[in-house]
């Protein structure tokens, strides 16, 4: 029997630029630590090999300490790793494989293929047919070379690539990195273990994508697992089974506003996700500026308590009623900005104008000891 926990798409140094540094730095350092926590599981689990499949670095340099961070998590687990070079961490000549060399911290029981390659793994009755990208984007396929290349009789044959499975995934389509759909068939593969689709997937019995470990991006494709591959003899069919190692969840919620009501659904459903939930809220809808304090409010107090929460008002309106005016008790000249900012024939952009309505709200909220912000 061979144990096998496949792996792909750890992007570690990934930059996430479009959230809060703090938030950021966690988001960052959460791939770490799931890295760890696989390492973690392959011993427990009694695996007898981890597969990478692919981009470990989200580029193709990287800083000197990065790389030493990420060989030291590997000491999790003290059997053999086999880590791919994949499209965004290629094996260049001057690349960050190249650097790790250099600095001498891949540990002894790391194998990186600088070509593809046949990887005999004689203590545990295994052969990794590997191929990694040596380029960002390459048109062949080079699991091709799979199909001639010899391993002894009694070994489990492994695929490791990255790249996109031929007419299985039109995102990946036109991004290169070819692989025939048959190639486990073909090249007499026990299991092909692929990279580059960040989600777990089969492909066919004996090909799958794991994912990456840590989500990244909203898209409910089934991120955050590695893959368990339990193999009970050369030519078996593959046992696989998902476990989930991810530290955080992407949301990724559309919500229409239109009265209290709907903000106490918001309320509510914000309220079901935990600390560990990163969040995208786009909103739509039509509020009055009373609704849009406790709005805003509602935003504040639950931002305070996730992961992150990213919030796009693009489509929300404020229509002020002749109740919230009298309420905010302008008078003079911010009694007529306010009717300007009211008037829909005024030629002003409509987030320009709400954002001023809701600045001018609550500046005189504020003014008058209310609960703006």
């Amino acid at each position: 029997m061979l144990r096998v926990i496949h792996t792909a798409d750890w992007q570690i140094g990934r930059e996430f630029g479009l959230f809060a540094d703090d938030d950021a730095a966690a988001l960052a350092a959460a791939r770490l630590t799931t890295v760890k926590k696989i390492g973690q599981l392959a011993t427990e689990r009694g695996a007898d090999l981890v597969l990478v499949a692919g981009d470990v670095f989200d580029a193709p340099s990287m800083a000197d300490k990065t790389m030493r961070r990420l060989f030291g998590a590997l000491e999790s687990f003290q059997g053999p790793w086999v880590l791919l070079a994949g499209n965004h961490d290629p094996a260049l000549s001057a690349g960050v494989w190249a650097r790790a060399n250099e600095l001498g911290c891949i540990p002894d029981n790391v194998v990186v293929p600088a070509a593809v390659t046949t990887i005999n793994l004689n203590a545990i009755g295994a052969s990794v047919l590997a191929a990694p990208l040596t380029q960002r984007r390459v048109y062949d396929d080079l699991t091709a070379a799979f199909e001639t290349m010899e391993t002894p009789a009694a070994h489990y044959r492994l695929g490791l690539a990255h790249g996109s499975v031929t007419g299985q995934l039109q995102e990946l389509a036109d991004a290169g990195n070819p692989i025939a759909a048959d190639r486990p068939e073909t090249a007499r593969l026990d299991y092909l273990a692929l990279g580059d689709w960040h989600g777990k997937l089969q492909i066919g019995p004996r090909l799958w994508y794991a994912g990456t470990p840590e989500q990244d991006r909203f898209r409910a494709n089934e991120p955050g697992y590695v893959l368990q591959v339990t193999l009970q003899a050369p030519g078996a069919v593959p046992e696989v089974s998902p476990v989930w190692v991810g530290q955080f969840r992407w949301h990724d919620l559309e919500v229409r506003l239109i009265d209290d009501s709907s903000l106490d659904q918001l309320d509510t459903q914000l309220q079901a996700l935990d600390g560990h939930a990163v969040v995208r809220l786009t909103l739509s809808g039509q509020l009055s500026l009373q609704q849009q304090q406790r709005l805003h409010v509602l935003i504040d107090t639950h931002s305070a308590r996730l992961r992150a929460l990213r919030v796009d008002r693009g489509d929300l309106v404020t229509a002020a009623t002749d109740a919230d005016i009298a309420d905010l008790q302008a008078d003079g000249y911010l009694a007529q900005v306010l009717a300007d900012l009211r008037d829909p024939d005024l030629d002003l952009n409509t987030e320009v104008r709400e954002q001023a309505l809701q600045l001018l709200a609550n500046t005189l909220m504020q003014r008058h000891g209310g609960s703006g912000s």
